[in-house]
C-alpha cells in the first residue's frame, strides 16, 4: 500500500514535511509496518535535485489506518501554523484544511475506502 503526504503552498512546506517525516518515523505503530521515505521531483537534465515536496509510505499487510490517523492528528496538534495537507492512496486525495477537526476520520475512510476496492478486485 502506498501513501502519499504533500503540504500545499505553504512557505514552510519543506520544514513541514521533514517535521512529519521525523514524527512518522518516531511512531512504533507507523515505523513497524512501513517505509517512510521524503522524496522531491527528478532533477531538470544538468541540476542538482531540488527541495522536497512529498512523503511515502508504503505499508505491510499488518499496517492499520488507525495507526497512520493518530499519528498525523498527534503531530498536527503540535503545530502552531498546521498548514493544509493532501493524502493521496490510490485513485483517490483527500485534503485536510488547517483547522478540520474530522482530520483523523477522513483519512482512515480514504483508506478503507481504497483497500475496499482492491480486496473486491
Amino acid at each position: 500500500m502506498l501513501i502519499s503526504i504533500r503540504v500545499d503552498d505553504s512557505a514552510d512546506s519543506e520544514t513541514e514535511l521533514r517535521s512529519l517525516h521525523g514524527w512518522l518515523t518516531d511512531d512504533p505503530a507507523i515505523r513497524h509496518h512501513a517505509r517512510v521515505t521524503l522524496t522531491g521531483p527528478p532533477p531538470a537534465p544538468g541540476h542538482m535535485g531540488g527541495a522536497l515536496d512529498v512523503i511515502q509510505l508504503v505499508f505491510d499487510e499488518g499496517f492499520q489506518a488507525a495507526s497512520l490517523a493518530l499519528a498525523y492528528a498527534s503531530w498536527r496538534s503540535t503545530r502552531r501554523a498546521k498548514p493544509t495537507m493532501t493524502i493521496e492512496h490510490g485513485e483517490t486525495k483527500i485534503t485536510l484544511p488547517a483547522d478540520d477537526p474530522e482530520t483523523a476520520a477522513k483519512i482512515v475512510r480514504l483508506l478503507d475506502q481504497n483497500g475496499d476496492k482492491k480486496r473486491k478486485r
